[in-house]
């Protein structure tokens, strides 16, 4: 006879599955976005511009507000306060706790005590309303970037917000045009692109060791059940997991994405047109729930949408193709797989940086041809700062070299390494995914959140 547990679980979980296809609506229905809908390319409003190389004034001194004093937030206020220029004004979070950990940090490196804000949900908004703040860093989940970008660049601040930086394509149009309308920096904090292998393959293609990309894949493999279900000291309010029970595809692309998406000029000189996905079944979440907190439990009982891998597919306008991974389920070791395939050449970072190059292409390079290779082709931000940036730390140091490479653009008038428009087409895959997976992989189009205006950008520089 069968558990009535299971029954009654899998009845809760099929029931879900069908309210979040309806939920979907038309765009679920079809599998694809009609231009009519608005959201592939919707109209400028009058006063609207670009801001594809957008320079603004130079800041002196940056004055930021933190908002979000969590995992990613604490660690970025000690961050920040490494690099010169910088002057933390506020910080916020709903726990007051937080707030005053963070408080300290800055008054034990001799700075004056930040404004502190944790006063209900809605507090981080005063933050962004204050007249001595110029950017707005948000580490907030991911239900939240979206709006604090949007409230800081309407309040006359620049934004940097965590990953990734929308999670609908609504919030994807809302960060453009908010974007164009204020002409503020909106960027997205990609710290992945800043990795040490990553910035120097980006070099690597500048220079034509590579040839001409024609494939790259990236991922985001990261086991996450410690964080997932951990209700101490995991993700506040269970946003995450939360997010798992109602959602498929893949949410979190932009690890992964981010770096290759660099090197492949997209959104300068190339752009994303479509993408096909496919997820497998959820059997991950369920199995850890039932051997950690039994067969009764909420946990268990629960219904879980996100399947334990997701691989999507995508093409852009000039025939290249890019694989994007998100497995938070697996057991099996982090990957965020970094590999970018030309017509001379290969490299791969995970699970070991290797590089193959004509005309000895059927053998990886030996340690000691890759490392010469590597140290040929640093890039200039790694020689400027990686040094500090591997004492300051941030996941080996490339949260340092965002952060800095950031201020050093602030304060010298500068273009951004991501801009919003990267931004948003990076973070855009979260629902086209969805979109995909929940009608049997169809292809589905990709917006063109530059306008047109890619197609007259050359792919990022590498700057001296």
């Amino acid at each position: 006879m069968a558990d009535s547990r299971t029954n009654r679980r899998d009845f809760i979980r099929i029931a879900a599955a069908g309210a979040a296809a309806i939920g979907l609506g038309i765009k679920g229905i079809r599998g694809n976005l009609p231009e009519e809908s608005g959201v592939l390319s919707p109209e400028k409003q009058a006063g609207q511009k670009t801001v594809m190389g957008l320079a603004c004034e130079p800041i002196d001194k940056v004055r930021i507000g933190v908002i979000g004093i969590g995992m990613r937030g604490i660690e970025a206020v000690s961050r920040l306060l490494y690099i010169e220029g910088v002057e933390i004004k506020a910080v916020c979070d709903k726990f007051q706790d937080r707030v005053a950990q963070a408080q300290k940090i800055v008054v034990e490196r001799g700075r004056p005590e930040p404004a502190g804000y944790a006063d209900g949900p809605e507090d981080w908004k005063k933050l962004c309303e204050r007249d001595d703040i110029d950017l707005v860093y948000s580490c907030t989940p991911w239900y939240l970037h979206t709006p604090n970008a949007v409230y800081a660049m309407k309040n006359g601040k620049h934004a940097a917000i965590e990953v990734p930086a929308a999670i609908t394509l609504d919030e994807c149009w809302q960060l453009v045009d908010t974007a164009e309308q204020t002409q503020k920096h909106c960027m997205m904090l990609e710290n992945c692109c800043y990795d040490f292998f990553e910035l120097a393959t980006l070099n690597m293609a500048r220079n034509g060791v590579f040839g001409e990309i024609m494939h790259a894949e990236g991922a985001y493999i990261h086991n996450l059940f410690a964080w997932k279900f951990n209700k101490v000291n995991g993700y506040a309010d269970m946003w995450r997991l939360k997010y798992s029970t109602n959602h498929n595809g893949n949410p979190y692309p932009t690890h992964g994405l981010g770096p290759v998406a660099q090197i492949m000029g997209i959104n300068r000189g190339d752009r994303m047109e479509y993408l096909t996905s496919t997820s497998t079944n959820q059997v991950g979440m369920s199995l850890y729930a039932k051997n950690t907190f039994g067969e009764d439990s909420a946990e268990y009982l629960q219904p879980y949408e996100l399947g334990d891998m997701n691989t999507t597919l995508i093409r852009t306008i000039n025939g290249k193709t890019i694989m994007v991974q998100h497995d938070t389920t697996s057991p099996r070791p982090y990957s965020r797989i970094h590999m970018v395939s030309g017509t001379k050449g290969i490299a791969s970072k995970w699970p070991i940086e290797q590089i193959a190059l004509e005309p000895n292409f059927h053998d990886w390079l030996t340690e000691k041809e890759m490392n010469k290779l590597l140290k040929q082709y640093e890039h200039p931000l790694a020689k400027k700062v990686g040094e500090m940036a591997r004492e300051v730390g941030g996941h080996g140091g490339m949260d340092f070299i965002m952060d800095w490479k950031l201020i050093y653009c602030l304060r010298n008038g500068l273009p951004l390494d991501q801009d919003v428009y990267d931004a948003a087409s990076w973070s855009s895959i979260v629902e086209l995914s969805e979109i995909s997976v929940r009608n049997r992989s169809r292809m589905v189009e990709i917006p063109d959140f530059t306008r047109g205006v890619w197609a007259e950008t050359p792919p990022l520089g590498i700057v001296e």
